[in-house]
C-alpha cells in the first residue's frame, strides 16, 4: 500500500524491510519546497522503524528530476534559506543504506539529494548537473561540497561554475555513481540486485560501516583508522558477528538480527 505526501510515493517490499520513495511530480519532477519536508518526514518515519533495512529513492517521471521549483523559492521567506538543505540532505543522517536510481536528468536540489545517498546507480542516458549558476546563485543543498569530495575539486569546480552536465558515462568513470546500465528496466533490476545483497548483511554492520566511512572521510588519516578499529571491536562483541562466524562455519546462510 503506499502512503501519499506532497509529491513522494511511500512504498513498502520485501516484507516490510525496504522502504522506496518515489518521486512523482509529473515528467520533470520538480522538486518544491514542499517536496523537501516531505522528504525529511519520510525519512523521520524510516529511521524511527527497525523494521526497514534498507531506502531506495527513485522517480516515476521520465527524468528524475529536474531541480527545483525556482519561481517557488521567491515566494519563501528569506529567513527560512537558513535551514536550507538540511532537509533533502536526510539521506545522509539516515543510518540506513540509501540507493538512489536515477534515469534522464538530475540537476540542481534533485543531483543534491542523490549526492545524499550512499549508492547511486544511473542508466547510461542519465545527465547530471548543479546549473545554479544560470540563476545568479550557487547550490544551496551541499552540491559543492559532495561532488567536490566524489569526483575531486578540479572538476566540481568546472562544472559548477560552468553549469556544465556530467553524462552518465562521465559520472561512472569518476565515481559520481557506482554502475551505469543500459535502461530504466536494467536499473530496475540493478537497484534490486543490490537490496538484496544489503539485505543479506548485518543491519548493525551497515550501520557502522555508513558512520565510519562517511566521518572518517573528512579526518586525517590516523583519525579515520582509529575510527574504524573502535568500530570493528564495537562490532566484534555483538551477536551479530558470533552469527556471522557460526554461520560461516557451519556453511550456511547466517540470520542477521541487528543486535
Amino acid at each position: 500500500m503506499a502512503l501519499t505526501g506532497g509529491e513522494i510515493r511511500f512504498d513498502r517490499g520485501h516484507d516490510g524491510r525496504v522502504a522506496y520513495l518515489t518521486l512523482d511530480h509529473g515528467k520533470y519532477n520538480i522538486i518544491t519546497w514542499e517536496t523537501r519536508q516531505v522528504m525529511a518526514d519520510r525519512f523521520a518515519e524510516i529511521d524511527a522503524d527497525d523494521d526497514i533495512k534498507v531506502v531506495v529513492i527513485q522517480a516515476a517521471g521520465e527524468h528524475f528530476s529536474s531541480g527545483g521549483d525556482i519561481a517557488g523559492f521567491m515566494e519563501v521567506d528569506p529567513i527560512d534559506f537558513t535551514d536550507l538543505g538540511h532537509n533533502v540532505t536526510a539521506p545522509a543522517r539516515s543510518p540506513k543504506p540509501v540507493i538512489t536510481a536515477v534515469d534522464g536528468y538530475c540537476f540542481g536540489v534533485g543531483l543534491e539529494l542523490a549526492l545524499s545517498s550512499d549508492i547511486r546507480v544511473a542508466t547510461k542516458r542519465a545527465e547530471f548537473a548543479l546549473p545554479e549558476m544560470r540563476l545568479g546563485m550557487i547550490p544551496g543543498s551541499g552540491g559543492t561540497q559532495r561532488l567536490a569530495r566524489l569526483i575531486g575539486l578540479a572538476r566540481a569546480k568546472y562544472h559548477v561554475m560552468t553549469a556544465s552536465r556530467i553524462n552518465a558515462q562521465q559520472a561512472g568513470d569518476w565515481g559520481l555513481v557506482a554502475n551505469v546500465v543500459e535502461d530504466r528496466a536494467a536499473l530496475d533490476a540493478e537497484v534490486e540486485r543490490i537490496v538484496g545483497v544489503l539485505l543479506g548483511f548485518s543491519p548493525l554492520a551497515a550501520r557502522t560501516a555508513k558512520e565510519v566511512l562517511d566521518k572518517g572521510v573528512d579526518a586525517p588519516l590516523y583519525s579515520g583508522i582509529e575510527l574504524e578499529r573502535k568500530a570493528y571491536s564495537m562490532l566484534r562483541s555483538s551477536n551479530d558477528f558470533a552469527e556471522g562466524v557460526a554461520a560461516f562455519t557451519e556453511k550456511r546462510a547466517p540470520k542477521f538480527q541487528g543486535r
